[in-house]
């Protein structure tokens, strides 16, 4: 019987624990719906990046309708309800399976079902009941790849020869325009302006000659008056000066000292005579050509007189202002003419534009509108994919993000999850995208768990990526920068992988308890090392020191003898003796040593030694319970960009699962026998030779250490032996130390009165 929505409302939410989380569980698709509309503070997570999690990229897309690779609650409870307003039967979506069932599908998917059956007919599947998100996809890269987009936009190679090269040309007359598949072509707002742009460039040329006063050189003149306008608008500017205040004209010569200035400077020469008029003002407002003076531009002039000025006006003696005005009109008019026709998008074609047929613009035309006619199917397919998807990886996705059970059960991945990390005999189940390491490293570092970040190199020579894993169990002392591995990825695939950080915590309760001795012995060990490298380097300076005065101090061949000179406190004897005295100081110190430890038992020294092991290691075993108690996985997610409502704890269960060293197989046998002992003692047999101490000398080491250790605990040893009679009397009395005796205490005599 199918699940109608009617009982969706009916449904009970049940919470259940996960590692000290209590979080929603969401079994099947009506739950979710339920659990869909519990208030935001009872999310696990409110928001998480598109990047690192493991599922399908179109399925996050569609889950991002705002495009910030970021999903948010609302897009999760939009897409819940859009998949449930369009889905009557919720079994597929139980399933997360990828293929629908088309009865599944709602009365609000009527268009939906319609592109789905369109599509089975194209691929023609034998069952018309049921598609899958292969053949979703397969069909609409088909119809794309035959330039059936949906937009409109039709590439010129999916028309019929004859029109390609028309619709190249409109496509070349404006910027580009690519449709879905990426091709570039033409649509139906592109036809129109060229349309237009055609209709108004037509009109235009069709002005040429109204415009074109001078016929065929019409372009050239207007040009060459654009470029002496400066200095002919300048010259009966300087006339209206001169009309208006004659003694202006005195003003418009050169100064005797600007001109003296310049002498010798041929730039600032031609500077200043390129300040003077063309000519003389006349008030009258007529240049006589004849009165041209020969500054900087007379050639220019002479030459626009003789091609421009004289054929235009009929007049090769003078100029007036008002002549010159209308040949400026008629120029810019010229001008003006060419400008609009540049400014139109196809004045490239101007010269076929003519022949353009508008039948083939109405055959362009109707196949555009073909295209677009296909996209309420297009999108209709599109809907169906998103519907699909939804089905296959909605349920899936709020499991790891309403709640998070898969974070917690070993069996089934989470989908944050990057893949399993074998390192140093131990297999890490959970690894996280890091894609700032600095950053997550800023964060985790404020817990107590013990994180790896490992970067991940594929061998196919894609770019690599960093993981963050935690560490639950063995020793994070075992843990270094630059430690190799093997990083499998949640699809199986094996790659490279190299510890790069270590943010190092206490993993257990026993490293956190041998930690202080851990840290006392690297500190001692790294004094004793500086101890002696100082202690070489001093003896060395000491012994050429020594040598420098022995040598300086030999006495040379003299007449007489000399006074023997006083020894040299530096000089061998000073060696030699600073050498004893230290033997010495040693020997004392090893002589108290020795005298101390005889006075102790054995009971006595196991006491101490547990009494310091109790001290030190209480604190230090506390301190690593309480961090242990306070491992968070929520600092992990976060630090890749997740935002979390709730603390997720490790526990010391969760550990166990998220690290591991996997056990023997089954039915498998150790052989406790060291099999490299055989083969080194052949090897010294064959060679005849032995390094290091021999046996006679390991035996007699080995006595002397247990007669010393005997020797310690003598007096128990033989009060026990003679308390059980295996001693005789006289040999008890001989061997066991006197008792010390007890001297009585006497009470003073009190005097009597």
């Amino acid at each position: 019987m199918l699940r109608s929505a009617a009982c969706m409302t009916s449904t009970p939410l049940t919470y259940r624990r996960y590692g000290g989380s209590l979080q929603v569980d969401i079994p099947s698709f009506d739950v979710l719906v339920e659990a869909a509309r519990i208030p935001e503070t009872q999310w696990i997570a409110t928001a998480c990046p598109l990047e690192g999690l493991s599922c399908d990229s179109a399925f996050l897309k569609f889950l991002d309708t705002d495009g910030n690779a970021r999903v948010r609650v609302a897009e999760v409870r939009a897409a819940v309800a859009w998949a449930a307003k369009h889905l009557k039967d919720r079994r597929g979506a139980d399933a997360n399976s990828d293929v629908l069932d088309l009865n599944a599908l709602s009365s609000d998917a009527a268009s939906l079902r319609t592109a789905a059956e369109m599509i089975l007919r194209t691929v023609g599947a034998p069952d018309m009941g049921r598609i899958s998100l292969g053949q979703v996809r397969a069909s609409d890269l088909e119809l794309r790849k035959s330039g059936q987009n949906g937009d409109g936009i039709i590439a010129p190679e999916r028309l019929p020869e004859s029109l390609r090269p028309l619709a190249k040309d409109v496509m070349a007359s404006f910027p580009e325009l690519k449709n879905r598949s990426g091709e570039a072509g033409v649509d139906r707002p592109m036809l129109q302006r060229f349309r237009e742009a055609r209709e108004a460039l037509l009109a235009h040329l069709g002005k040429r000659g109204d415009v074109f006063v001078w016929g065929e050189e019409s372009e050239s003149r207007a040009r060459r008056i654009r470029e002496v306008a400066p200095l002919l608008d300048t010259y009966f500017l300087q006339c209206r000066l001169v009309a208006v205040q004659p003694e202006a004209a005195a003003n418009l010569r050169l100064r005797a000292e600007r001109v003296e200035s310049s002498l010798g400077d041929s730039a600032a020469l031609g500077k200043a005579a390129g300040d003077l008029p063309i000519a003389v003002p006349e008030a009258s407002g007529v240049l006589e050509w004849a009165r041209l003076l020969r500054g900087p531009s007379y050639e220019q002039l002479q030459s626009f007189r003789r091609d421009v000025a004289a054929p235009v006006t009929g007049d090769s003696e003078r100029l007036s202002d008002t002549a010159w005005r209308e040949l400026v009109a008629k120029a810019d008019a010229v001008l003006a003419w060419f400008t609009q026709r540049e400014a139109n998008p196809v004045h490239k074609l101007a010269d076929s534009l003519p022949t353009v047929s508008l039948t083939d613009l109405d055959a362009i035309d109707v196949a555009s509108q073909a295209d677009l006619a296909l996209a309420p199917t297009l999108a209709a397919i599109v809907e169906l994919e998103r519907l699909v998807l939804y089905q296959r990886w909605l349920l899936v996705f709020a499991n790891n993000f309403i709640s998070m059970p898969n974070l917690y059960l070993p069996k089934a991945p989470a989908l944050m999850e990057k893949g399993t990390l074998i390192l140093g005999g131990r297999k890490y189940t959970l690894s996280v995208l890091a894609k700032n390491r600095a950053e997550h490293a800023a964060l985790t570092s404020q817990g107590t768990t013990c994180i790896l970040y490992v970067l991940v190199a594929p061998k196919d020579g894609t770019p690599g990526y960093e993981v963050a894993v935690p560490v639950t169990r063995g020793r994070s002392t075992d843990l270094v920068v630059g430690k190799r591995g093997v990083f499998y990825d949640v699809d199986g695939q094996e790659h490279d992988a190299t510890v790069t950080h270590v943010v190092r915590q206490p993993v257990s309760l026993w490293e956190s308890m041998t930690m202080p001795f851990t840290r006392m012995a690297s500190f001692i060990t790294g004094k004793i090392e500086g101890l002696a490298s100082a202690g070489e380097k001093t003896f060395d300076a000491t012994l050429e020191q020594g040598y420098s005065q022995t040598v300086a101090a030999a006495p040379a061949p003299v007449a007489a003898p000399a006074a023997a000179p006083a020894p040299s406190p530096g000089g061998l004897a000073g060696v030699i003796a600073a050498g004893s005295i230290a033997a010495a100081a040693l020997g004392s110190s090893f002589a108290f040593i020795v005298t101390q430890v005889k006075s102790l038992t054995m009971v006595d020294v196991i006491t101490a030694a547990s009494l310091i092991a109790i001290v030190v290691m209480a604190p230090a075993g506390l301190l690593g319970w309480l961090k242990l108690r306070r491992r968070n996985l929520a600092l992990l997610l976060e630090g890749s960009g997740w935002a979390l409502n709730d603390r997720l704890m490790l526990t010391h269960g969760l550990s166990t699962l998220v690290t591991r060293r996997p056990r023997l197989p089954r039915g498998a046998r150790v052989d406790r026998r060291d099999m490299v002992r055989p083969a080194m003692l052949a090897q010294q047999d064959e060679d005849g030779e032995t390094e290091g101490l021999s046996g006679w000398a390991r035996f007699g080491l080995g006595a002397l250490i247990f007669f010393v250790l005997l020797w310690q605990v003598r007096n128990p040893i033989l009060t026990w032996m003679c308390e059980k009679a295996w001693l005789s009397g006289a040999t008890c009395v001989a061997l066991l130390p006197a008792p010390t005796p007890v001297v009585p205490v006497v009470a003073p005599a009190v005097p009597t009165k």
